[in-house]
């Protein structure tokens, strides 16, 4: 526990040293120097208030779009998923509605960053709202959508957002509209002040025949039969190239099963990186080089990963 200036004590767990591999969905990763797990959104900002202007600051949400090198993250790391999971329909005013209530102009759907995508598009279909069904491809947390502009068959978050709320040193937060923020394909630029995101009003309309959902209903399918589901993986690992697929691309390189240490080229999906036990991080960063550079050769084409890596090799490591 630590002392507080705005509650006697904090309710979230700080940890020390902690491996990452427990929470990141590769399953590697180095520790984290400290790690804590918020109550809620109060407990979160008054633990940023009591943090020194210094400190690096890192947040994790699923880990599914992240490499943390075996060397592990200098600072704090956050974890919002289990914590800032509150999610409801809400009138243009801001006040909550019951999901199955009459569509009003100007609602839309509340999400804060800890909430699981797939979790929201469910919400959605249920309240027969339409326009967040892509978000049941995007196998993160809000925050990590809002954070990379995620997107899954043809939509992407950043088109579909009607504010979002960031928090800055000190454990304040303010609101911004969508057109303060950069943000193009799988790249968001936010404000100097912000240091994280922590909840996001997203736009809906009325799903009034039930097309919306037969067609997320369609893509789910598809996609369980064509990605390899269920093993360790942060999803596609490559952007694709403009007018291209990088799976494409790494299939015809004949990379298809390749493997390095405990990491894999998927043979289900080419642009799935999969680990097995033992893996390090370096097997994945070594991998996704050796992609880089046989797909450059072969096509002439420059992957760019899509994957964030962070932290720090191990000393010996490159």
């Amino acid at each position: 526990m630590i002392a507080c200036a705005d509650r006697s004590i904090l309710q979230g767990r700080l940890e020390r040293d902690v491996p990452l591999a427990r929470y990141t969905s590769w399953r590697v990763g180095g520790p984290a120097d400290r790690l804590y797990l918020p109550a809620d959104r109060v407990d979160l900002l008054a633990f940023i208030a009591e943090l020194p202007a210094e400190e690096p600051l890192h947040w994790i949400g699923l880990g599914s779009n992240l490499l943390v090198r075996d060397g592990g993250l200098r600072g704090t790391v956050i974890v919002l998923h289990g914590a800032l999971n509150t999610l409801h329909l809400e009138a243009a005013d801001g006040s909550p509605l019951a999901a199955d209530a009459a569509l009003p102009a100007g609602a839309r759907v509340y999400a804060e960053a800890g909430v699981h995508c797939a979790r929201l598009a469910k919400f959605a279909e249920r309240a027969a709202l339409a326009g967040l069904g892509f978000m049941a491809g995007i196998p993160g947390t809000v925050g990590g959508a809002l954070a990379m502009n995620a997107g899954a068959w043809g939509g992407e978050t950043w088109p579909a957002v009607a504010a979002v709320e960031i928090v800055q040193r000190g454990g304040t937060t303010r609101w911004l509209s969508p057109d303060t923020v950069h943000f193009a394909y799988r790249e968001v630029r936010l404000p100097e002040d912000a240091i994280g995101l922590i909840a996001a009003r997203f736009k809906v309309q009325a799903d009034e025949d039930g097309s919306h959902a037969a067609a997320v209903r369609s893509q789910l399918a598809r996609r369980k039969a064509t990605q390899p589901v269920g093993r360790p993986s942060a999803g596609s690992t490559f952007r694709n190239p403009e007018g291209d697929f990088a799976a494409r691309l790494i299939e015809a390189a004949g990379l298809k099963g390749y493997r390095m240490g405990g990491a894999e080229v998927s043979a289900q999906h080419a642009n799935f990186i999969l680990t097995s036990e033992g893996a390090r991080a370096s097997d994945v960063e070594q991998l996704i080089a050796h992609i880089q550079h046989t797909v450059r050769e072969r096509t002439g084409v420059a992957l760019q990963p899509e994957v964030r890596v962070v932290g720090e090799p191990l000393e010996g490591q490159s």
